[in-house]
């Protein structure tokens, strides 16, 4: 065993040895480890960060939440077909919600777009959400200040506001929106609550921390001529068990509702967040796809032009092997020594990677929350040394097979 380890050592030292007296060729030779290691730790992390957002974004949603609406969100239902549907309306709203018997809560929903002012600071095509205060109870909102607007301020359409915490970021740096007034579209509006951050970039506009939040009869006095004329249903199931249940109810009594008959198809659609579910795994799916690719293409390349450097280095040094063999050295010592210097080679590399990986993850978390996992780290570090034992054997095997009379007469 005490053997083992002094061939071991040696032959470290001599791997050591060689990668220092060629260190411009040793870089060279690395670079390709070092992006593929960075692309894999990189991949990994924003990832695990944007699968982390948008779960958190969801949840401020609320999963057993259904979006009764004249449009469709992910389907390939022909675009004018839908656009020539009938709007929804209050009315109909008022009725639906008093006919309607399972869903815990239900709240109209109607958006426009509008400039959000506050001083000289000011944030053009804000979402401008409006409902009852009912909403609240169709989300899992949470506040870091203040409230929601109440059941008062939303029948009397009163001018108070909740801002997402993007928007408190962005009108009140130092964090003292609660109470302010705002402009919205030219109109004041008290702040009377302010979210913590709840949502995810990729929601695009159903992220909360975006929207302003407003009582639903303000937008219907100042802003109809900008919204989009028809209206929302969030549903809330009582559980995400009777969440079908709830669907087929909701179906039902809209068609009673908009006056349907039996063989004609529904001129609504009732949403999911399976659709946003689906829609998000199939960017996240061509996105490790396409960084498996350029993983796999960087390690091919690193390890082809480590392989390249490795039969280059047995025969700079056919002489050497030539002398060690003479004087007793076995294949194995000489087949460990070329495949330990290739793999130091690839682990130098994949450290390299990782640090690399960690600044650009520290750049990433400016953006998304994130962190570098163990998971990844071991992954990195596997990675690079198989890669090495991998590229380094075909050369090693070439060194140890080597006759010893054949290398020392080697010019």
């Amino acid at each position: 065993m005490s053997g083992f380890f002094f061939e071991l050592k040696e032959s470290m030292m001599i791997a050591l040895r060689a990668i220092r007296g060629n260190k411009m060729r040793s870089i060279l030779t690395m670079l390709g480890i070092i992006i593929g290691i960075w692309a894999v730790v990189v991949m990994t992390t924003a990832i695990r960060g944007i699968d982390n957002s948008f779960k958190n974004g969801i949840s401020a949603l609320g999963t057993d939440v259904l979006y009764l609406d004249k449009w469709s969100w992910f389907t390939n239902e022909d675009w004018w077909k839908v656009k020539n549907r009938r709007n929804i309306t209050m009315e109909q709203y008022d009725k639906f919600k008093e006919m309607i018997k399972l869903p815990i809560a239900t709240a109209p929903v109607t958006n426009s777009r509008q400039t959000i002012k506050y001083g000289d600071r000011s944030i053009e095509s804000v979402f401008l959400n409006g409902s009852t205060a009912d909403y609240l109870k169709t989300t899992n909102f949470t506040f870091d200040m203040g409230r929601f607007y109440s059941e008062i301020e939303s029948k009397g359409s009163r001018y108070v506001a909740v801002i997402g915490s993007e928007i408190a970021k962005n009108l009140f740096p130092r964090g003292d929106g609660l109470d302010k007034t705002i402009k919205i579209g030219g109109v004041d509006y008290k702040i009377v609550g302010v979210l913590t951050e709840q949502g995810s970039f990729i929601l695009g506009p159903f992220n909360p921390d975006q929207q302003v939040f407003v009582p639903i009869g303000t937008i219907f006095q100042n802003f109809q001529g900008h919204s989009n004329g028809t209206i929302t249903f969030n549903i809330r199931a009582a559980s995400p068990a009777m969440i079908e249940d709830t669907k087929a109810e909701a179906e039902g009594v809209m068609r009673q509702i908009r006056g349907l008959q039996y063989n004609q198809e529904n001129d609504f659609s009732i949403n999911q967040q399976e659709g946003l579910m689906e829609n998000y795994n199939s960017v996240v799916g061509v996105i490790q796809i396409a960084g498996l690719f350029i993983t796999g293409l960087s390690l091919f390349v690193g390890a082809i032009g480590i392989m390249n450097i490795m039969f280059v280095s047995v025969k700079e040094r056919t002489k050497e092997i030539g002398l060690r063999k003479a004087i007793g050295a076995k294949k194995r010592t000489i087949l460990g020594q070329f495949i330990l210097e290739s793999s130091t080679l690839c682990l130098m590399g994949g450290i390299i990677g990782m640090l690399l990986a960690i600044l650009t993850s520290l750049l990433i978390k400016q953006y998304i929350a994130t962190s570098i996992s163990y998971s990844a780290v071991i992954i990195a570090i596997t990675i690079s040394l198989i890669t090495g034992v991998a590229a380094g054997f075909a050369p090693a095997y070439t060194a140890a097979k080597m006759d010893p009379v054949d290398a020392l007469r080697y010019e």
